[in-house]
């Protein structure tokens, strides 16, 4: 009886259409179709560069805000114009002006926003990750506003960071006012971040890099070209701002020889090894400051206590500080003035940082990473033969602790080359920071960035890979072996052939066929064995909606989504101009199988070709 009501076929044997039935694609549920690239993208391209048009002008306002607290507080004076702490008259009194900014930055958290507290950067990758990409309105605001006062009361920290976050707050809210999905809405997020940076910096190009890295967690044309547009738009935007120039202007640099290369490959390894202890101590630090019995709120005024104190002993470790990289890349800041900038400044920034205010990272990394190789390139420049020059040691060093720390190498790289435009240091820059890289991902799981959100038990996976199943066609898995069902059976004599458990009996999911062959739906065990139809009823009377099915051209990747969106565990496969005709079945379990392959590809180490040096006579060529 099993055998009347069971058909295991191969492929070469599938069930013709009936001539009489035209193949209609309507009457199957077959897998969405569509290219990547549509009318969407070009709509989201256009509001990422509104969102960097207006993040630009945010970064702009940001620093003047800055400037005028600079000036207010340490220069008692109003005004808009550049202002650093250098020069201020306050004497000892310097000291209160960092502790009063803390004290009010705990406030703003307190009552505004908790969310202002931190770095920047990881807080937008944590919203990224697991908040749909939503960042609430009122961080748009106090985030800039709060980074503002704490770097105009002498905080030791960039402004790239808040500008950061605020250009991702700006997209994410604009994202949320609009009817789209969360996967543009992260674009739009990324894309006003990529713009802050490009802003500050000048950096287009490994802005674009830096979101790719550490903000989208993916690399596709949709997501890319918006966001690449958006960096182009921002750093247009700021020409007329901020003008044209590099951020840190320096003089030409000196073609390095081979020497030169193996030394500045030697000193990203040093550097690696300085971001692992920067990003470590920094976290102890935090760690210390979760330990103290009072609340939060005051933990900033506690770390200023120390950014005030060693603001006196040496005033260029106050605010911003980017006149500290510039001459350091210049090589005019050496020596014990050196040593004490880069000592300090860590110090400062480290407890501040680790206090929970509101700052950054970059500025500060780039000065201790460019002061350390401008150091230890001074000491090469001992040794002629080395061909090591003090401002190539400290672009590297500079970029290199960047890469370490953050775990972002190209954009590092690409970065340096940017803000100075000196193509001679590309290659040095790729040596230094991919070895400073390599050191970092082995001494260190996590980054500084991703530190914090996996300690908060935040899954942070930096490493991509082309999905493996969209590389396998449905074809080349699919059993074709297919147990079939006749729809003018009655449930009686199919419930007798599933009780004497013959072979297939097990499956859950069958597809039902007409008289002349063709399949007119999928039934499942429950389907059949519900109580509620009676034994006279027909196969075909409880098939309850048009079959889902998989073309046998399609990817395994659109096989999962289909049989997600279907709410099933098996999809019948056809040909796309057949679609009644069965050619196999996929399971969820030949999904799985399929990653057998990807497993051997990673882990399984090949013999080596023993036949000759290129295995030549093995492939048969002459």
């Amino acid at each position: 009886m099993a055998s009347d009501r069971v058909r295991h076929r191969e492929a070469d044997e599938a069930l013709p259409i009936a001539p009489s039935m035209e193949p209609a694609l309507e009457s199957v549920r077959g897998p969405r179709e569509g290219s990547p690239i549509g009318g969407r993208v070009i709509y989201i391209s256009f509001l990422a560069t509104v969102i960097a048009a207006a993040a630009a002008v945010i970064a702009f306002l940001l620093l003047r805000l800055i400037w005028l607290i600079t000036n207010l507080t340490f220069h008692g004076r109003f005004s808009f114009e550049h202002a650093t702490p250098l020069g201020t008259e306050l004497g000892p009194f310097v000291m209160l002006v960092p502790i009063l900014g803390a004290v009010v930055i705990g406030l703003m958290a307190r009552y505004g926003s908790p969310a202002i507290r931190g770095h920047g950067i990881p807080e937008v990758m944590e919203r990224v990750l697991y908040n749909k990409s939503r960042i609430s309105p009122r961080v748009m605001f106090l985030k800039p506003l709060s980074a503002a006062i704490a770097i105009g009361t002498g905080g030791p920290f960039g402004a790239e960071g808040p500008i950061i976050a605020t250009g991702g707050a700006l997209g994410s809210v604009v994202g949320q006012f609009l009817r789209i999905t969360a996967d543009e809405r992260k674009v739009l997020l990324t894309a006003g971040a990529a713009a802050g940076m490009t802003a500050t910096f000048g950096t287009p190009v490994s802005a674009v890099l830096l979101a790719i890295e550490l903000l989208l967690f993916e690399y596709r044309a949709r997501s890319i070209i918006p966001i690449a547009l958006a960096s182009a738009t921002a750093t247009a935007v700021r020409i007329p701002l901020m003008g044209a120039g590099p951020i840190f202007d320096i003089p030409p640099l000196a073609q390095p020889t081979l020497t030169a290369l193996m030394s500045y490959a030697v000193l990203g390894v040093i550097i690696g090894v300085l971001s692992v202890f920067v990003t470590r101590v920094v976290y102890a630090i935090e760690d210390g400051f979760e330990k103290l019995p009072v609340h939060w709120m005051w933990w900033p005024a506690l770390g200023a206590v120390v950014v005030g104190i060693v603001g006196y002993i040496e005033p260029r470790t106050l605010g911003v500080g980017y006149y500290n990289i510039e001459e350091i890349l210049s090589g005019e800041l050496v020596g014990t003035a050196l040593a004490m900038l880069i000592f300090l400044k860590f110090v400062s920034w480290a407890v501040y940082l680790g206090s929970g205010t509101s700052g950054g990272t970059l500025a500060p990394l780039f000065t201790i990473g460019g002061g350390v190789g401008a150091g230890l390139g001074a000491l090469a420049g001992l040794f002629p033969a080395l061909g090591v020059t003090v401002p190539i040691s400290a672009l590297v060093g500079m970029a290199a602790i960047f890469a370490g720390a953050s775990h972002a190498l190209l954009a590092s790289a690409v970065f340096a080359f940017e803000t100075t435009r000196q193509p001679i240091s590309l290659l040095p820059l790729l040596v230094g920071c991919t070895n400073a890289f390599l050191v970092s991902q082995l001494m260190m799981k996590h980054s500084i960035m991703t530190e914090r959100l996996a300690r908060r038990g935040v899954s942070v996976r930096t490493d991509y890979a082309v999905d493996h199943l969209s590389q396998v066609l449905v074809r080349d898995v699919a059993s074709r072996d297919v147990v079939t069902i006749k729809g003018d059976d009655t449930l009686e004599v199919v419930r007798r052939w599933l009780a004497e458990g013959a072979e297939g009996t097990d499956h859950q999911g069958f597809p039902v066929l007409g008289p002349e062959g063709y399949m007119i739906g999928v039934v499942t065990r429950r389907d059949i064995l519900n109580s509620t139809h009676p034994d006279t009823t027909l196969v075909k009377e409880v098939i309850g909606r048009p079959p889902a099915v998989i073309y046998e051209t399609n990817t395994l990747r659109q096989a999962a989504d289909h049989m997600v969106r279907s709410k099933v565990g098996r999809l019948p496969v056809v040909h796309r101009d057949e679609p009644r005709t069965v050619l196999g079945m996929l399971t969820r379990s030949d999904l799985l199988t399929a990653h057998q392959t990807r497993l051997d590809d990673e882990y399984q180490r090949e013999k080596p070709n023993r036949t000759g040096i290129l295995g030549w006579e093995a492939r048969g060529i002459d």
